[in-house]
């Protein structure tokens, strides 16, 4: 098939190289400027063990031909912009960003565009957890042991033999049927993480170190699945929470940083809103207590006018 990535950050460059790598077609779509000298290959390093991956891949400005699938991986503050350079139909649309507030985004957009039907069914929402990097023009390395890819049910009949490909590069994928759960289940790992290390400066082995930010790492994790199932989602407080931080946040290396927290460091605009925005106005819509969250949410927003 035919793929096209929007968003050559870290993400978009990581998932373009992997696909690539598996002989489809890939076009990665960058700003005007950037086109003279990109590189012909994708390159992704990986942690040791893992397979690392070079793959062809064309470059360019804008998106004139069709293709089957566009996986789009901007920060949510770029999207808008960003779906200018595509003006082609895709057949199907698979969003990896943060937060839940894009998909209706993307299906009123696509609808509008290219048909009013299109969005429903052709928007199918993923989310994918790895702390990667973009070092160079389509140089990538990705520094967590795991790459988890989550996608709609829905989208099985159509990704189901790239995803059994993707699972032969260390991929842990899976597919899950209500699409709240799935895109809230990120949320209520990657939000509380985000916020907390960004809040505090610490890596996650400080934040463990911590008795202080740990208990608030814990309290805004219970808001958020507390949010998530008031919009619908299947969690459960206290499942999530075993399963994230006995799994995932124990298994995670010591020194790992959120991406929201490197971009703060580094004078970036932040995605505050996508990934504490839905949090805070579910527990506005919800009467959910989100006190926790609001707080690091304000302290973020102070380091950032500093």
């Amino acid at each position: 098939m035919e793929h096209a990535v929007l968003g050559a950050g870290a993400i978009g460059g990581l998932v373009g190289t992997a696909v690539a790598s598996l002989g489809e077609g890939v076009t990665v779509l960058v700003r005007p400027e950037r086109l003279p000298g990109y590189p012909a290959n994708l390159s992704v390093e990986r942690p040791s063990g893992a397979i690392a991956i070079t793959a062809p891949a064309k470059v360019a400005a804008t998106l004139t031909n069709p293709v089957d699938e566009l996986w789009i991986a901007t920060k949510t503050y770029q999207l808008k912009t960003a779906l200018q350079a595509v003006q082609s139909l895709p057949r199907y649309v698979v969003p990896l960003l943060n937060g839940v507030d894009h998909v209706e985004f993307l299906r009123v957009h696509f609808g509008t565009h290219f048909g009013p039907h299109f969005g429903d069914d052709r928007v199918l929402p993923a989310t994918i957890a790895v702390e990667a990097e973009r070092i160079a023009p389509g140089r990538f390395v990705q520094r967590s042991p795991f790459v988890n890819l989550n996608l709609p049910a829905s989208g099985e009949q159509v990704l189901g033999a790239i995803v059994a490909r993707l699972r032969d590069l260390e991929f842990t994928c899976r597919f899950i049927q209500n699409e709240q759960t799935l895109l809230w289940s990120k949320l209520c790992f990657l939000g509380p993480f985000a916020l907390v290390t960004s809040a505090s400066g610490m890596n996650k082995g400080e934040i463990y170190a911590d008795a202080q930010w740990k208990r608030k790492l814990i309290s805004a994790m219970a808001e958020a699945c507390a949010v998530a199932k008031a919009s619908g989602a299947e969690v459960d407080a206290a499942q999530v929470q075993a399963i994230h931080i006995q799994a995932i946040y124990d298994g995670l290396p010591s020194g790992i940083r959120s991406s929201m927290q490197k971009d703060l460091a580094s004078r970036r605009q932040l995605e505050l809103d996508a990934i504490g925005g839905p949090i805070v106005r579910g527990g506005e819509r919800y009467g959910v207590d989100v006190s926790t969250t609001a707080a690091l949410i304000a302290v973020i927003g102070a380091k950032a006018t500093e």
